[in-house]
């Protein structure tokens, strides 16, 4: 039975006192054409038996990233995870957690945020790191409003390098706020930083926003960038999609970087048809008062035991909502947790020679698939990811690599279906999780199809 505790004059008094004529009007920012004109066309119920056969029919239809040679990457990437982060984000103590809004009684969440926190600052180059955040892609769009809070300003310059789906984040959030969006297009002939985005930095720019590596996969200096927001009084946010990068490439805040986002997907979290993932979130101490989310500091009792407490909690759940710096009323915990445990098993040694594998790995696939006839790789640097330009459609050759069980990678025209000149690009990504086997056979599978194709 439905319960509806609302009459309808309840309901057209609500809608009076909030300017709207009908329920329909609060739909009013989704377009008209993804609407539903009437209910689902759903089956009928059935036992649990009989759906349980119904989803393994449906989960049978994919291709597990394990069961086949894997080269997919562009903001999601498959790692090893060792057996122990499962093992232990299973315990109940951890996993039936929530946020510690009772700090004596969370000691255990408390600490292993804590020690979060503190791996997060080492690997970005940061002061301080705050517990975490939904994923990488929200972490980028609070920065570009932590970056307006501490500048006072309303503009924010989006790099070329920036990942579209992170763009898209941002420009949201800014067309229901009071934010200015300057996106420079994504050009594979920008990459290594050679866009000229310093012509678009001006007196009322609150930050410069930059991946890196960047969307195409190219590394590249962020002191430059750094320096030419700097010297218009503007912060530089800097966005890392792939994680273990930071094992191997300089770290942002050494480059000059004032907030650095990331996705810490890679470490301890499977690929998980695109989440939950974990953002992470790092900053200068002076900004410390502007930072979303949470920050647990050490500290000690009246009997001088280490304890762990809510240092810093400016989200809305916390305190008054006009005073919040964030709306994010949780964080992904549990996804915290492996990436701490995954990055407390590797340590600094172990993450440095997990990205030298990743990099490595990634350079053995770029010479392989350069060996194939119209096949050219456009990166002078790259980290594990690299694009290529691959004769007549990219996505049509994605595919057939598919049917051949070969995941190849991401066309580009997937990502930005408005950029036809773009068509014949692919985001390839290399892990350690390919062997030399897996490399061949992407190559000779190429060439079969490349061959076949032209003949």
């Amino acid at each position: 039975m439905r319960y509806l505790p609302l009459e309808p004059e309840d309901r057209r008094a609500m809608l009076a006192r909030i300017g709207v004529a009908d329920i329909d009007a609060l739909f009013a920012d989704i377009p008209e054409a993804v609407r539903l004109a009437e209910p689902l066309d759903l089956p009928p119920g059935a036992g649990e038996l009989e759906v349980t056969r119904t989803m393994e029919r449906l989960a049978a239809r994919n291709t597990p990233a394990g069961s086949v040679p894997f080269f997919i990457g562009c903001g999601a990437y498959r790692h090893h995870v060792p057996a122990t982060v499962d093992h232990l984000i299973q315990r109940s103590e951890f996993l039936t957690a929530y946020t510690p809004y009772q700090p004596e009684i969370a000691q255990g969440t408390l600490q292993y945020l804590f020690e979060f926190q503190t791996q997060v600052a080492l690997m970005t180059g940061m002061e301080v790191a705050n517990a975490s955040m939904y994923d990488g892609s929200t972490a980028t769009a609070e920065a570009v409003l932590m970056a307006q809070r501490v500048t006072k300003r309303a503009k924010a310059v989006l790099s070329g390098s920036l990942h579209p789906h992170y763009r898209a984040v941002v420009e949201t959030l800014a067309h229901f706020g009071e934010s200015t969006v300057v996106a420079l297009p994504p050009a594979p002939e920008t990459m290594g930083g050679g866009e000229a985005i310093a012509a678009h930095i001006d007196a009322e720019t609150a930050c410069v926003v930059v991946q890196m590596p960047g969307f195409f996969g190219d590394v590249f200096d962020l002191s430059p960038i750094a320096a030419a927001a700097h010297a218009h009084g503007a912060l530089l946010v800097a966005v890392v999609t792939e994680a273990v990068s930071l094992g191997a490439l300089t770290p942002p805040g050494a480059m000059g970087a004032d907030i650095v986002v990331a996705e810490g997907q890679s470490l301890g979290n499977g690929l998980n048809f695109g989440g939950p993932y974990v953002g992470l979130f790092a900053t200068r101490q002076k900004f410390v008062r502007q930072m979303p989310g949470r920050l647990v500091g050490e500290t000690v009792d009246a009997d001088g035991r280490p304890g762990y407490v809510l240092t810093l909690a400016s989200r809305e759940q916390h305190i008054r909502r006009e005073r919040a710096t964030s709306n994010i009323c949780t964080n992904s915990g549990l996804a915290a947790l492996a990436f701490t445990i995954h990055a407390t098993l590797l340590g600094e040694a172990g993450l440095a020679r997990l990205a030298t594998l990743n990099h490595e790995s990634a350079i053995l696939l770029a010479e392989a698939l350069s060996t194939v006839p119209g096949v050219e790789v456009l990166n002078e640097t790259f980290f594990n990811e690299f694009t290529l330009r691959v004769p007549g459609r990219a996505a049509a050759l994605i595919d057939a690599l598919a049917e051949k069980g070969v995941l190849g990678g991401v066309p580009v025209s997937r990502l930005l279906p408005d950029r036809p000149d773009l068509a014949d690009l692919v985001i390839v990504a290399a892990s350690e999780i390919n062997t030399d086997a897996d490399r061949a056979r992407y190559r000779d599978t190429l060439g079969q199809i490349l061959a076949e194709t032209t003949s």
